[in-house]
C-alpha cells in the first residue's frame, strides 16, 4: 500500500487544493492523507475568503500522519504564510522525507493571492532546499527567480536558478506560454532537460490543474517510479482531465479527475 500526504489548503468547491490532491491520489491507486493549512470559501467564480490554520495545528496533523501511517511521498500546495512554510519545512527535515514535491501556489485561477508576499522569501530559503521536485508555472517561476520567461532557453535559465536554491528537479509548466497551440512543460534535473508536449485545449475550465499535476507526480513517486516516468504519467493525467470537461459552475470550472482511468488504453 503506497501512501501520499498533501499539505495544502482546502477548496470548498472541490476543484483544487487537498480535494483535488486526494481525488488524484485515489485515481492513481495511492492512499491519500492530508494536513490542511488553510480553509477557503471558494467556487469556480473565485475565492471569497481564506482562513489560515494555526501552525501548531498544522504541525499536529503532520505528526499524526507521520507517527502512525507513514509517508512514501508528499506534496505541498497553498502554504499561505512564512510561519506556515517554516513549520512545514521543519517537519520535512525532522522526518527526513526526501520525496517532496513543492507546488508553489501563489495566485488562484481567478486572480486572488494565495501566498502572502513576504512568504515568497520563505519558500526560496526555507522550503525549496528540501524539494525533490518543484512545479511552478511560468508566472510562479518568474516570481521565484526574478527572471523573465519567454522561451525554452529562458525556462532553462530559470530552472538553473531554482536548482541553485537546493531543488533537485524543476518542472516549469507551459500552460501560460503565449502564441502557441501547444503546452510544453520543461523538466530539468540539474544536468539534462526534457520537454513534454501536449496540444493546447481551448477551455476556461482549468481550475486545479497545477494541484492535480503535482499530485499525480507525487502519487507516482510514492509508488517508486522515476522522476521522468512520473512526469510522463502526470502529463497524460492532467491532459485527460482537461479534455473531459465537466462543465461545472459559471467561472473557471474544475478538471475531470476520473478521465485518465476511463480513457481507453491507458494503465498505471
Amino acid at each position: 500500500m503506497f501512501k501520499a500526504l498533501t499539505i495544502a489548503g482546502s477548496d470548498s468547491g472541490g476543484g483544487a487544493g487537498i480535494q483535488a490532491d486526494l481525488k488524484t491520489f485515489q485515481e492513481l491507486d495511492v492512499y491519500g492523507m492530508s494536513a490542511i493549512t488553510a480553509v477557503t470559501a471558494q467556487n469556480t467564480l473565485g475565492v471569497q475568503g481564506v482562513q489560515p490554520i494555526s501552525k501548531e495545528m498544522i504541525a499536529a496533523q503532520i505528526d499524526a500522519v507521520a507517527q502512525d501511517l507513514g509517508v512514501d511521498a508528499l506534496k505541498t500546495g497553498m502554504l499561505f504564510s512564512s510561519d506556515i512554510i517554516i513549520t512545514v519545512a521543519e517537519k520535512i527535515r525532522h522526518y527526513g522525507w526526501n520525496k517532496v514535491v513543492v507546488d508553489p501556489v501563489m495566485i488562484a485561477k481567478g486572480g486572488a493571492p494565495l501566498l502572502q508576499q513576504e512568504a515568497v522569501t520563505a519558500v526560496k530559503e526555507k522550503l525549496l532546499p528540501y524539494a525533490f521536485i518543484v512545479t511552478p508555472n511560468i508566472p510562479e517561476a518568474e516570481e521565484l527567480t526574478g527572471l523573465r520567461i519567454q522561451s525554452e532557453a529562458d525556462k532553462i535559465e530559470a530552472a538553473k536558478k531554482l536548482i541553485s536554491y537546493g531543488v533537485k528537479n524543476v518542472i516549469i509548466k507551459g500552460g501560460h506560454d503565449e502564441n502557441t497551440n501547444e503546452s510544453i512543460d520543461l523538466l530539468f534535473d540539474g544536468k539534462d532537460s526534457y520537454t513534454f508536449t501536449s496540444h493546447r485545449i481551448n477551455t476556461k475550465n482549468t481550475h486545479g490543474t497545477g494541484c492535480t499535476f503535482s499530485a499525480s507526480i507525487t502519487a507516482c513517486l510514492a509508488k517508486g517510479l522515476s522522476v521522468y516516468e512520473s512526469v510522463v504519467i502526470a502529463k497524460r493525467f492532467i491532459t485527460a482531465a482537461i479534455e473531459a470537461d465537466l462543465e461545472l459552475g459559471s467561472g473557471h470550472g474544475p478538471t475531470n479527475h476520473w478521465a485518465y482511468k476511463r480513457k481507453a488504453g491507458i494503465t498505471v
